[in-house]
């Protein structure tokens, strides 16, 4: 199309035209246009820039760990000068409101400082007198060049789970950002820029499969960060171990929010509303099923559907909107057409997503489905669609184990007061990160974050003492003394 911009990979410090013949389009997803171009670029590419991060790496990787912090700290600064615009960029390709770009913004932000506290997380650990005149010390360092490939659904919040504690521990950075929400990588870019950042230290390689490819079969690539779906997770790891590198893998989900008779609805209903139809339900943390215990569940249902029904949709770019569109037609088509599956299963559509919507734009209203059963297709699989799914359940015991059949893991809600209540579903659910009345149990930067079963592959999360641990490896030193001569 004339006029539309084609985006730039950004290498050594310079954006650079892609070789590539290969673009997509990228579409403002609450309207359907066309608001840029995104290259597909080549294996080649890919490669220069892990060359050039490897040469930055020799210089980056042995700079004192207080100026890397600082580095971090005028990158936090920046973009907190930059929070609006960065939240309307989000909106605009991704389609999430206004309300929720901005926490994504503040959740990067929030990351960036966790980074920047880096001389508090790199110190070591001593034993003076492990034996007689020995002492033993733990020393930390830079892996090198770290790869990151990041999903469409959060574009700021997940490339800052990964690259401000890559460069903050002394590695050097080549990223992959989703070629459906290109435009804010590029912005981030010119905020590093702004905050000082060395050539090299940061590279941009926009693409797909090859991009990807190469990051997992490069050998100067010594570690990957992914977030994506459970087959590509899966294939990431697979493929990246087999080349010798580190991995982090975070997958699918298929979270569980459960209500108990004694849950305070005032409390409850606007948190469950957020978690299951907030960024239009496309994240790992969207309270896709809702299991409510049997004495509270006509009432429930009956405020949660009303509630639902009231719900404000639009484009997202102004504070009134709360659901905004998913992100790409196929999106739109592949939750429609589970809401068939479900009612072919036996499900009860009690609140239909593709009645009442915008007619452009890729929108799916507030879905919502009862009467399913763990055999259903709408149960099993991670529809990320404003969809959710809702069994009565005839207490807490039967409401943990539909939840801990599930192949997934990732998060999961209880909604109680009862301490009875709260330590059996922690000591019992089989999820990585739980919410104890919240909609969305998404921990703040300092602790990790991550699921189990297949939500997760690897062995140390994002986030947390976990990301530092990850983005380093550690020499142990053995000494002994002769002080006899003293």
């Amino acid at each position: 199309m004339t006029g539309v911009r084609v985006l730039k990979n950004y290498i050594n410090g310079e954006w650079v035209d892609s070789q590539t013949d290969t673009f997509e389009d990228v579409v403002n997803p609450a309207t359907g246009e066309v608001i840029a171009k995104v290259p597909l670029s080549t294996r080649a590419e890919l490669d220069e820039a892990a060359a050039v991060a490897a040469e930055a790496f020799k210089v980056w990787g042995k700079e004192s760990t207080p100026k890397r912090g600082r580095l971090l700290f005028r990158l936090q600064n920046v973009l907190l000068e930059n929070t609006e615009e960065l939240a309307r960029l989000i909106t605009l390709e991704n389609g999430k409101s206004l309300a929720d770009a901005r926490g994504e913004v503040q959740r990067g932000i929030e990351n960036t400082e966790h980074a920047a506290s880096i001389v508090n997380l790199y110190m070591g650990d001593t034993i003076a007198n492990a034996a007689s005149d020995v002492e033993v010390s733990n020393y930390r360092y830079p892996i090198g060049v770290v790869g990151c490939i990041t999903p469409f659904n959060f574009p700021m919040m997940v490339p800052f789970w990964m690259f401000p504690m890559a460069i903050a521990a002394g590695n050097t950075v080549v990223i992959k950002p989703s070629e459906k929400t290109p435009l804010l990588m590029e912005k981030i870019v010119d905020l590093t820029e702004q905050a000082g950042f060395p050539k090299g230290l940061l590279n941009v390689v926009y693409g797909a499969h090859d991009v990807v490819n190469g990051i997992l079969q490069n050998p100067l690539v010594k570690a990957v960060s992914f977030v994506g779906s459970e087959p590509v997770g899966r294939y990431v790891y697979q493929e990246g171990t087999k080349h010798m590198k580190r991995v982090q893998a975070l997958t699918g989900a298929k979270n569980h929010t459960i209500v108990l008779n004694d849950a305070d609805l005032d409390d409850a209903m606007p948190k469950i509303l957020g978690g299951a139809f907030g960024s239009a339900g496309q994240r790992c943390m969207a309270a896709a099923v809702l299991t409510v215990e049997d004495g509270i569940y006509d009432e429930f249902m009956a405020r949660f559907v009303e509630e639902a029904k009231n719900i404000v949709i639009g484009d997202g770019m102004d504070d009134s909107t709360f659901l905004g569109p998913v992100i790409r037609k196929e999106n739109q088509q592949r939750t429609f057409d589970y809401i068939e599956k479900g009612i072919a299963a036996g499900a009860t559509v009690t609140l239909d997503g593709r009645e009442n919507i915008p007619e452009n734009g890729f929108f799916v209203g507030p879905t919502i489905l009862e009467n399913v059963t763990v055999e259903m297709d709408i149960w099993k699989d991670e529809i990320f669609a404003p969809f959710v799914s809702v069994i009565r359940v005839k207490d807490l015991r039967e409401a943990v184990d539909v939840a801990n059949t599930h192949e997934l893991a990732n998060g999961a809600c209880l909604f109680s007061n009862d301490a009875r209540s709260i330590r059996y579903f922690r000591e019992n659910i089989d999820a990585g990160m739980l919410g104890i009345n919240l909609g969305v149990p998404a921990p703040i930067a300092w602790f990790p974050f991550s699921g189990w079963k297949n939500s997760f592959y690897g062995d140390l999360h994002t986030n947390g003492k976990d990301g530092l641990n990850f983005y380093t490896h550690t020499k142990v030193v053995t000494a002994q003394y002769n002080t006899k001569s003293f």
